[in-house]
């Protein structure tokens, strides 16, 4: 995004003031900042709680890495982005925000349709336009900040409105003008559309419309330029700021503790693991827990910034077991095991039978629609019926992998958890296992995942849970 503008011409792109008089006295003052920001919610995980932010929040956040959450969800969330906020359809926060804007517009039509014209209004609007440009161009061209500020001085405006000189439309157009040499080329054509509206008041709603989202791309400009150093700081910026919370807060981590003690006496590695230590092996186990959660259990408080996005992994993880566990059901039927195509086609489509699943009842309405698709597959490429015995047996066998103690759904999910309980150990993955060929990639995804995630947060909290564990010995 360009937002220096053209420092070397500046005074000449933009040298005419709007409704500028030769015979007026003119008063220059610092106009006052606005306390009026715009906000943002962090994109995540649906159904996660939203975060808002000022844009100065964001700005102190990424200069300082004052902000723990922030720093914590750049470094973990490489798609992570800032997006307008907009409270929920039919909210009350939706229904008040839409009438206040609905009242401003009115006001302002009426005050400029009155005679004479009021601008108390439209005054207050320009002196808010020249506060969001401070913001876009973040102070890197003084030359075009202090044209801006000369141009939208709030005294200038008002004596050109007492004098009966004030051209309400060309200050819109000196804005629009501004916009277009500095917008991304993405907000190209929506300033483009700005100088076909005639109605003005619609001209400085569109201006408003455009200066919030052109914010929100210096936002995520600033946000991807940072990216590196904040991750390049964030595990000792983190564990800086919860040693610094520990100060405070004494009232421990229960769930924490729980967490890894029930860990603790399982904790000796396994055949073909390379462990330096038996803590590091209780908590790696612990870590492995988080892959099928019981809800019952209280979530680990260490682990509570990533709460969402270890349960997305988890229905991940169950939906791949399924997914597999289907396929290992279809090998034994000729025609699959025989057709290495054809599996390859019906894992394809067993995906998408099962990609919206979301939990164990879930997969087990879903499961009947599998084997109705099975069975069509089989009968349209053998061209007759099913034996009905070897029908029953294997529609049996689909529907009970829906069910954990499915032993051919157990046998999956044992491999699938050796090969994460070895990722977490290994700095490269594994070979994929047996039975997980078709879906190598969303195993690979998923592990990779589940790996950075996981060492992410032992960098950051490894001393503290070795600390607790301690504790269990004595």
């Amino acid at each position: 995004m360009d937002s220096s503008g053209s420092d070397g011409n500046c005074s000449d792109n933009f040298s005419t003031s709007p409704g500028a008089s030769s015979t007026m006295s003119r008063e220059r003052t610092d106009s006052e900042s606005s306390d009026k920001q715009a906000r943002f919610v962090f994109a995540g995980i649906p159904g996660s709680a939203p975060k808002v932010l000022t844009m100065n929040e964001v700005m102190d956040c990424m200069k300082n890495i004052q902000n723990m959450t922030l720093a914590h969800e750049i470094a973990i969330n490489p798609e992570f982005k800032l997006e307008p906020f907009e409270p929920p359809q039919n909210s009350l926060e939706r229904r008040v925000k839409d009438m206040v804007h609905k009242a401003f517009w009115n006001l302002l039509r009426e005050q400029l349709s009155s005679d004479p014209p009021c601008y108390d209004h439209a005054i207050q609007l320009l002196t808010d336009i020249k506060d969001y440009f401070d913001h876009i161009f973040i102070h890197n061209n003084k030359r075009i900040l202090q044209r801006i500020a000369e141009v939208l001085d709030a005294n200038l405006i008002r004596q050109q409105a007492e004098q009966g000189v004030l051209d309400f439309r060309a200050y819109a157009n000196f804005v629009i003008d501004i916009m277009a040499k500095s917008c991304a080329p993405v907000r190209d054509e929506q300033i483009a559309k700005l100088r076909e509206i005639e109605d003005v008041v619609e001209v400085f709603r569109g201006i408003m419309e455009a200066l919030t989202v052109m914010r929100l791309d210096v936002a995520n400009c600033f946000l991807e330029s940072a990216r590196a150093e904040v991750i390049a700081n964030s595990v000792e910026y983190e564990k800086h700021k919860f040693k610094e919370y520990l100060k405070h807060y004494t009232a421990g981590f229960p769930a924490t503790e729980s967490w890894l003690k029930r860990h603790f006496a399982a904790a000796a590695p396994s055949d073909g693991e390379t462990v330096t230590s038996p803590v590091k092996s209780t908590v790696m186990n612990a870590y492995l827990e988080l892959t099928d959660w019981n809800i019952e259990n209280e979530f680990p408080e260490m682990l509570a910034m990533d709460k969402d996005r270890i349960e997305t992994l988890q229905k991940r993880i169950n939906r791949l077991n399924a997914c597999t566990t289907v396929l290992a059901l279809a090998s034994g039927v000729p025609l699959f095991a025989q057709n290495p195509n054809m599996k390859s086609a019906f894992a394809r489509e067993v995906e998408i039978l099962l990609q919206e699943v979301q939990n164990e009842a879930h997969l087990n309405d879903l499961m009947e629609n599998v084997w109705v698709h099975m069975k069509g597959v089989i009968e349209k490429q053998q061209k007759v019926q099913f034996d009905k015995d070897n029908e029953d047996a294997l529609k049996n066998q689909i529907l009970q992998a829906a069910k954990k103690d499915s032993l051919v759904r157990k046998l999956i999910w044992k491999r699938l958890t050796t090969y994460l309980r070895m990722c977490l150990y290994s700095k490269s993955l594994p070979p994929t296992p047996p039975g997980f060929e078709e879906f190598a990639t969303e195993l690979e995804a998923i592990s990779n995942s589940f790996k950075s995630l996981i060492a992410y947060n032992y960098a950051v909290y490894g001393e503290f849970y070795q600390e607790m564990i301690a504790k269990f010995t004595v």
